[in-house]
């Protein structure tokens, strides 16, 4: 039997660094691949469809795996852990799963930093319960305020008035900041910036927007499809002037603003026009236990093999120092070369084999 160790115990710290000097300090895991939307940059219908092959249940981590996981990699220096999917609150009993990670202690005693990314469907619904079991805030993706709009993006006709509810549901369970995640695709939703950001003022819920990146292979990405964050800043500041915010840690997603009337705060995500590779401190886990240590790798450690291979923690803690130690990954920075061609339309995305949104979990 492999060796654990209960909640209260912690391997040695051992905080580690990557090839270019960036530490591991978050982690998001993927609890299923399975999502009840078909947003057409992530999960088009076309590619999956009724006949999609989904993980079985035996080929997904169990939530003690997931558990172990994240506990060695609270060892390796790891203080966040974001749950992903597919969409998260799918998978049966994942309060359960959010009560197994608060029990865990870094090095110095403190919990882990717990959020949920979730397409908000089932969030009224859970709300409650995953803050009764531990968990710290929640970000829910919200892509239009239009309902004919939302449901053709969401391509299920799921209303947008359940996502609002689903916020609503998380603020009162005191899920906050409740932050608002807004991928901006041009020609689709870029008409509504400025309304979206009116629709969050002053609620006390960051509204954070997505360049549409190159994630995968089946959204059809087009470089003139992407609405640059500068744009995005230049229009909301022309409405409801906006003042620069430092950033609270390294390794931060989001550029930070405030709105100078004091009404709360807006961020942009620039992984296309201006990567943030530099910083990045981040750790993914795909559903079936694959380990990836960027958002466009094109292949990933089979963390799973070794769970279930007899390994004991120290053993894949190891493994896990070796892979990190090794890292050196910065797509994004390298995009401009290796992505988007002089003149084309992200015909050089094809270049490399790249993992599905979907499948890692963003």
């Amino acid at each position: 039997m492999p060796k654990t160790f209960p909640a209260t115990e912690i391997l040695p710290a051992t905080g580690i660094l990557d090839a270019r000097q960036r530490p591991l300090r978050d982690l998001r895991i993927s609890v299923t691949d399975r999502c009840n939307f078909r947003c057409v940059y992530c999960m088009p219908r076309e590619v999956f469809g009724h006949d999609y092959a989904f993980l079985d249940r035996a080929e997904i981590l169990s939530f003690e795996e997931i558990e172990r996981v994240a506990r060695i990699g609270a060892s390796l220096g790891v203080r966040k852990v974001r749950l992903t999917g597919g969409e998260p609150l799918l998978r049966r009993g994942i309060e359960g799963l959010v009560a197994r990670l608060a029990a865990i202690r870094t090095p110095d005693g403190a919990p882990l930093d717990l959020a949920l990314t979730t397409n908000g469907s089932a969030l009224a619904l859970k709300a409650e319960a995953l803050k009764a079991a531990g968990l710290n805030r929640v970000t829910v993706s919200l892509d239009s305020l239009d309902d004919e709009r939302f449901r053709a993006v969401n391509d299920v006709r799921f209303p947008v008035r359940r996502v609002l509810e689903g916020i609503a549901a998380a603020e009162a369970a005191g899920l906050t900041p409740v932050k608002i995640n807004t991928v901006l695709k041009r020609g689709v939703n870029d008409d509504e910036i400025v309304p979206l950001a009116e629709r969050f003022r002053w609620s006390g819920h960051p509204l954070r927007f997505i360049e549409y990146m190159d994630v995968g292979a089946t959204n059809g990405w087009s470089l003139d499809e992407v609405v640059p964050s500068t744009e995005v800043l230049r229009r909301i500041d022309e409405a409801h002037p906006l003042q620069p915010v430092d950033r609270t840690q390294p390794g931060e997603t989001a550029q930070r603003w405030r709105y100078a009337d004091g009404a709360g705060e807006i961020g942009v995500i620039s992984s296309v026009t201006a990567a943030f590779c530099g910083d990045c401190t981040r750790a993914r886990v795909s559903a079936e236990g694959r380990l990836f240590t960027c958002l466009f790798a094109s292949q990933g450690f089979d963390l799973r093999a070794l769970l279930r291979s007899g390994a004991d923690d120290g053993e894949i803690a190891a493994a896990l120092r070796g892979l990190w130690s090794r890292r050196d990954d910065r797509y994004s920075e390298l995009r401009g070369r290796e992505t988007v061609p002089a003149g084309g339309r992200g015909a050089g995305s094809r270049t490399r084999t790249r993992i599905e949104m979907s499948y890692i979990g963003g």
